[in-house]
């Protein structure tokens, strides 16, 4: 337990692995790396990042890498955990939000490293861009559009509130708020990759997840889908990923020509009809906001009730920010013990879905 070693300690008696000493590799160095191994275009970390409230750099990291690390060891990032992304009380092998962003991550790094985009960055804006979801997956939005007069997406509630504290770079903030489709594209190249990360993972692994809990038949999968991207969720991604990185390196723009998008196009529409929007998942989907549209009213009008650091001037906005933090079980267990629900009445473990992701 003490290590093994005298003038170093060491974890291993036996270590003998090594690599050459020298100074340790600086935020500078790692910013001059990326001036000159980056493709034109990418964004470059520089000192400390465009923040809201001015900081000093750090001597190790860049402000991009400093994002990343900021926004894994957040309240909200951890919370995901607790949150819906397809099946509402997941099993050990169903996937969460918290998962789902790690794959984006997975497959963004691997578009970045591809073309010659700022990986830092974009691992960012993946890990970041669902910290603004609330319990229930997209449930949620429905929930809480009714409480407030501009609505609620998770992007720029992610961006503004849930992640408000950490102070991260704008061009992160950015990713954050416009990765959905129906936002305004971002400003950075990768903000833009991880708008089509989050889509090439969420078809992937949702139909994986369904097929897993016997809700869909791959042998059911269109033809278009099959054929061009295969059936499992690893060929796709490989095949996604490759055709994505493919199309970037020619044209410049973040893209995918036409017959994959088509293909992946087709795999989301299976995924609305045969998951998202099939009759129990519906029914699901408005237990869900039935539940979280009643703790807001009942937090609204008990402000006392609420934490001490949610307290705000507009009850109501205080409301939905504490409940928009809510894990899945956390807020349905606040269903039964304050507003009286019956466990048989709250969403149960089914594999069922609560919603269309985006």
């Amino acid at each position: 337990m003490r290590g093994h070693g005298c003038d170093l300690v060491r974890a291993h008696r036996d270590t003998h692995a090594q690599i050459a000493t020298g100074e340790p590799i600086g935020r500078e160095a790692r910013e001059e790396r990326e001036a000159a191994w980056l493709r034109p275009g990418a964004a470059l970390a520089h000192g400390a990042g465009n923040r809201a409230r001015a900081e000093e750099p750090d001597a190790e990291r860049t402000c991009f890498e400093r994002d990343r690390d900021r926004i894994v060891h957040s309240t909200a990032f951890r919370r995901l955990a607790g949150k819906t992304q397809v099946v509402v009380y997941p099993t050990d092998h169903q996937r969460t939000r918290l998962t789902h962003a790690l794959e984006v991550s997975q497959v963004a790094t691997s578009i970045a490293r591809a073309v010659g985009a700022n990986v830092s960055l974009t691992e960012a804006i993946a890990l970041g861009h669902d910290c603004g979801h609330g319990p229930g997956g997209h449930a949620s939005e429905e929930a809480f559009d009714a409480f407030l007069p501009e609505g609620f997406d998770h992007g720029p509630w992610g961006a503004d509130v849930a992640l408000a504290e950490l102070n991260l770079c704008e061009e992160t903030l950015d990713g954050i708020r416009n990765h959905s489709w129906s936002r305004p594209a971002p400003v950075t190249i990768e903000g833009e990759i991880v708008s089509w990360a989050d889509r090439i993972a969420y078809c992937a692994h949702d139909l994986e997840d369904a097929a897993g809990a016997g809700i869909v038949n791959l042998a059911d999968l269109p033809n278009a889908v099959s054929e061009r991207l295969g059936t499992g969720r690893r060929e796709q991604l490989s095949v996604l990923i490759r055709a994505i990185s493919a199309s970037i390196a020619a044209s410049g723009q973040v893209g995918m020509d036409h017959d994959h998008a088509e293909a992946l196009a087709e795999l989301r529409r299976f995924n609305y009809q045969q998951i998202y929007t099939r009759p129990e998942s519906l029914a699901q989907s408005q237990s869900v906001v039935a539940v979280l549209q009643e703790l807001v009213s009942y937090y609204s009008e008990h402000a006392y009730r609420l934490p001490e650091a949610f307290r705000g001037d507009d009850p109501v906005l205080s409301a939905v920010t504490y409940v928009a933090g809510m894990t899945d079980r956390f807020s349905f267990d606040q269903a039964e013990h304050l507003l009286g629900w019956a466990k048989a009445e709250l969403p149960r473990s089914m594999g069922h879905g609560v919603g269309p992701l985006a």
